[in-house]
């Protein structure tokens, strides 16, 4: 199901703010949210009885209009500004994925958006090697007129877009689009503001905490068309990135380095894996070609899709007789829906807004690839 692009006006982006920054409502949720209700209002209003429903005792409100309305001047005093995922401006290739932020903050060049984008991210503790390699892919793929994306994280991600500055280079925050993390990076910051796009999730004056890191990791290969991963370790958050950008069908491409190295062993199994080996600005356009004359990069639809479900929610009675059932099979490992929706032999309004009422009770967490856990 696809939804025109539209601008938003005011009172509308006071609403998608609230919803979006409303606790327990997650992307994919307000998505849902919006789909079932019509409008991002008539969702905030359904809020509190479909959370009670979910056995919330109180029902979950949304943040206060003043509270939006601070976040947007926090935005507009630092030259930032929120877009939503229904807007013109908002990177296409992001609006695409399932659990698309519904609001980001941006500040800078947001054209850069529209070009090609390619992730480069790697090792914090990157060798010497390693930095002046990405700084010079990054500087050779800017130069053929792809956007690098990256992490704004030590090492290589730093020096990926130290290499792409000359042509524009997106930054994806951990935190708030004001956070300066980390803090010697405040002059690469000022620069990425004046010449590139700075891109955030969180709510400005957001301090990055742990788990920040790997839902910025989406975002940044949500964004690109592919991911090089240049020297990573076996437990690193660029393998969580190679992994998300998989899910989401992009292309993840590796550069190779010495078994003797453990910040290469992440790499080297990627490309066991079956990730394709690079070893230059070259081989990564080479790669990513038949994307780049994707009809969708020169000529960006008048419609970014929904979630897949987008009929009426049920009704009290229908989701009370069922609720027991889908929590019967539920448990602290992540279920598939699909599977869930076969199992329980429901229809499928029934059971998705079973689980929409109990996630907004806090009762349930939706996972990665459309599965849920029990709280």
């Amino acid at each position: 199901m696809t939804t025109p692009r539209r601008p938003l006006s005011e009172a509308e982006r006071i609403d998608w703010l609230r919803l979006a920054r409303t606790d327990a409502v997650g992307p994919i949720t307000f998505h849902m949210l919006v789909a079932q209700c019509g409008s991002a209002r008539a969702a905030i209003e359904a809020l509190p009885e479909l959370s009670r429903r979910g056995g919330r005792r109180s029902g979950l409100q949304p943040p206060p209009v003043a509270a939006a309305e601070r976040e947007l001047e926090a935005l507009a005093r630092i030259g930032g500004r929120l877009v939503a995922r229904c807007e013109p401006d908002y990177p296409l290739p992001l609006a695409l994925i399932e659990d698309a932020p519904p609001v980001l903050s941006l500040r800078g060049r947001a054209d850069l958006a529209a070009h090609p984008m390619v992730g480069i991210v790697g090792a914090r503790n990157a060798s010497l090697n390693g930095r002046r390699f990405a700084r010079d892919m990054g500087q050779q793929l800017g130069a053929a007129g792809l956007t690098v994306v990256s992490g704004f994280a030590r090492g290589i991600d730093t020096a990926a877009h130290e290499g792409s500055l000359a042509a524009g280079t997106l930054a994806v925050m951990a935190g708030g689009l004001n956070v300066i993390y980390p803090p010697e990076n405040a002059g690469l910051y000022d620069r990425i503001a004046e010449s590139g796009l700075l891109v955030a999730e969180c709510a400005p004056g957001t301090q990055p905490t742990a788990r920040h890191f790997p839902r910025r990791n989406r975002l940044i290969s949500g964004l690109s068309l592919g991911i090089v991963v240049i020297e990573a370790a076996l437990r690193s958050g660029s393998l969580i990135t190679a992994r998300l950008a998989a899910e989401q069908g992009r292309q993840v491409l590796a550069v190779p380095g010495s078994p003797l190295d453990p910040r290469a062993q992440g790499c080297n199994r990627l490309i066991r894996g079956g990730a394709t080996l690079v070893e230059s600005a070259e081989h990564v356009i080479e790669a990513l070609a038949p994307q780049m004359s994707r009809p969708l990069l020169r000529e960006p639809p008048a419609a970014a899709p929904q979630p897949t479900f987008s009929g009426p929610v049920a009704g009290p009675q229908e989701a009370e007789a069922a609720r027991a059932q889908v929590l019967e099979r539920l448990s602290p490992t992540p279920t598939a829906v699909d599977e869930l929706l076969r199992d329980c032999q429901l229809s499928p309004p029934v059971v998705l807004t079973v689980l929409l009422e109990l996630e907004l009770a806090g009762r349930i967490e939706r996972q990665p690839g459309n599965r849920i856990s029990l709280l």
